[in-house]
């Protein structure tokens, strides 16, 4: 796949990953995706930048750096698994050796019918 990070998975073994202790999801969307459209329950959020400035992307590295060691496993969750993939990419730039994107995203792949983690049945909330 060429990826520049450790790895992708899927809904269900990320959600496995987190249950088993082994992973923390880190949810890049914003706020009101996070609080409207529902999000994992317990999940902290980091929100990705939305015009990927430098300066932007550097704020969002002081964030990562200082909620997590770069020897977690952090698995990057969005709404269809893009930004996911690019904070995984940049968090494995910047040292982080278990950074994965969490395919499909939350709501699911655009244009790719019925997946993500909602539709899995997974556990979500709003608010």
């Amino acid at each position: 796949m060429g990826l520049r990070y450790a790895g992708a998975v899927t809904p269900a073994e990320a959600h496995r990953l987190r249950e088993a202790g082994e992973a923390v999801i880190v949810d890049v969307r914003t706020e009101p995706e996070f609080q409207q459209v529902g999000h994992v329950p317990g999940t902290p959020r980091l929100e990705w930048p939305r015009n990927g400035s430098r300066a932007e992307l550097q704020v969002f590295l002081d964030a990562l750096h200082a909620k997590y060691e770069r020897s977690e496993t952090l698995l990057f969750l969005c709404r269809s698994g893009v930004r996911s993939h690019y904070a995984a990419e940049l968090a494995a730039h910047a040292g982080y050796e278990h950074a994965y994107n969490v395919l499909e995203g939350f709501e699911g792949e655009y244009g790719a019918g019925t997946n993500g983690w909602r539709a899995a049945g997974l556990p979500w909330e709003t608010g």
